[in-house]
């Protein structure tokens, strides 16, 4: 059947049809996407972070236990310990890392402190962690 000049074609059933003859779904779809796009990158760049942080507490704890089994070996300076702690925290990827050691009765406390590398900083960089040894003593026979 051959349409007159007067008469406008009927859309098909679940098709929109503009007066140009233009389908309107790509129009929602990339409005979707639109919205879709920053939280799923909000959420990928978080994932990432909870990594990065995970990590940092990680790379702390063990340079603290590294110190806290260099320091309670008899004899051991607190320098050569610190210095262990220092590496381990250099690198494992922490900036700023201060070392402290403290001894009480036969235990050696450790805390290790730094700053972790991370996207936006809003004060979650800092990273504490601490560790304690017992301390070697030598007994006369």
């Amino acid at each position: 059947m051959r349409l007159g000049a007067g008469r406008r074609a009927r859309a098909a059933p679940g098709h929109l049809v503009t007066r140009c003859g233009r389908d309107q779904r790509g129009l929602s779809e990339s409005l979707q996407w639109t919205v879709i796009t920053p939280a799923l990158m909000l959420a990928l760049l978080g994932t990432i972070q909870a990594g990065i942080l995970m990590h940092g507490h990680n790379v702390a704890l063990n340079a603290a236990q590294a110190a806290a089994e260099a320091g309670s070996a008899y004899g051991s300076g607190t320098a050569a310990s610190k210095g262990q702690a220092q590496r381990v925290a250099e690198a494992g990827g922490l900036k700023d890392v201060r070392v402290s050691m403290k001894q009480v009765g036969t235990r050696l406390d450790v805390t290790v402190t730094g700053q972790i590398p991370i996207f936006f900083d809003i004060g979650q960089g800092a990273i504490t962690e601490r560790a304690s040894a017992p301390v070697e003593r030598v007994t006369d026979p």
